[in-house]
């Protein structure tokens, strides 16, 4: 089990940064730390830092997702299976677990940004699935891609080509 980072402190661990300029309903920009995993268990841990005014891409989990809030504020604005949407506020302290094939949301700090530690179980080797910002051109991102991407040096989860 590579653990990748052995500190909490915020300022110890390496962040990367992702930014989509090709999406102009919002601001994607965020930041993400892997902490460390296990594959034969299909678990992952990462940090999640949510700049001021800035989002994750459009997305959905489908690896079971627990979520605990470390600084600042998160919002959600999940949208249900029937179209409805439904909003989630986090703040400092809370702590939230969502099933596999969680609902697809967008996701954002608050006014001071925020950051979350996820710990995800990815029994079907899925950890998320991405949507461009109209909800369309869907693509997924495994945990071997992950991790591969990670001893990379390079940013997960990028729009593939075509």
């Amino acid at each position: 089990m590579p653990v990748i980072c052995q500190s909490f402190d915020l300022e110890r661990v390496e962040w990367r940064r992702v930014t989509d300029a090709s999406c102009k309903g919002f601001l994607v920009d965020f930041e993400y730390s892997l902490l460390g995993y296990d594959l034969p268990s299909s678990r992952l841990d990462m940090l999640l830092r949510y700049l001021p005014g800035g989002h994750c891409r459009r997305h959905r989990h489908v690896a079971c997702t627990a979520t605990l809030v470390l600084e600042g504020e998160q919002f959600l604005t999940e949208t249900l299976p029937d179209g409805t949407t439904r909003s989630v506020h986090r703040r400092k302290g809370d702590y939230a677990m969502a099933a596999a094939d969680a609902h697809p949301h967008d996701e954002h700090g608050g006014e001071e940004g925020g950051t979350v530690l996820l710990s995800m179980t990815a029994s079907a080797g899925i950890l998320f699935e991405y949507f461009d910002e109209n909800w369309e051109n869907g693509w997924v991102v495994s945990l071997t891609q992950y991790v591969d991407s990670w001893e990379r040096g390079v940013i997960y989860g990028s729009r593939p080509a075509g």
